[in-house]
């Protein structure tokens, strides 16, 4: 059953950064994104985390790639308008795809006495599912919030181009019931109030 995110929750928000809005890094010449809705989804979640006093912390992503759009102190590096963390509130800076890798995400968690992750950000596939992977096998008892996430189409190793929404819904099915528990922005809100 799940409880009220109280006391014991933290909101994760993974790599919410301009660079994410550089499709062709991801999918190719063609690079599309799915859910447009999700920063607005985002945005919801964060004002009510806010609101009810939970730890917030973020990542943000500086890319070992010299190419990559993600690179802190570049336009890409910088936090999305609205969605960017306020005083008092964590940032981690990563360079690898899970938040947990190189930092000091699990040791603050830990000293915070946070057992359970509300989780929100990007990419579906890459940094929010090895983030959540990691939480799942460390025991935090870890949220995934659906529709307040997405990623990019990719194309796999023989050229097949896999569409953005299919790559997002089976990395939401295959961390469900494994590393987390999937909800929708709704759901999660109501868990909120």
């Amino acid at each position: 059953m799940i409880k009220q995110f109280c006391a014991d929750t933290a909101l994760l928000m993974i790599d919410i950064q301009e660079g994410v809005d550089a499709l062709g890094h991801w999918g190719g010449k063609a690079g599309r994104r799915n859910n447009p809705d999700a920063e607005k989804h985002i945005g919801k979640i964060l004002s009510e985390a806010r609101a009810k006093g939970l730890p917030i912390i973020f990542t943000a992503h500086n890319s070992r790639e010299s190419t990559s759009p993600l690179k802190l102190g570049e336009p890409g590096g910088a936090f999305k308008e609205g969605l960017e963390p306020q005083e008092g509130e964590t940032v981690f800076e990563k360079d690898v795809n899970s938040g947990f890798i190189g930092t000091g995400l699990e040791i603050t968690l830990r000293n915070r006495g946070i057992s359970r992750l509300l989780v929100v950000g990007f990419f579906t596939n890459m940094c929010v599912s090895s983030t959540v992977r990691m939480a799942g096998n460390m025991s935090f008892d870890t949220y995934l919030v659906h529709d307040a996430c997405a990623c990019t189409n990719r194309i796999g190793h023989d050229g097949t181009d896999y569409d953005a929404e299919l790559i997002h819904d089976t990395t939401i099915a295959s961390l469900h019931g494994e590393f987390c528990t999937a909800l929708s922005t709704v759901e999660a809100l109501q868990l909120l109030s």
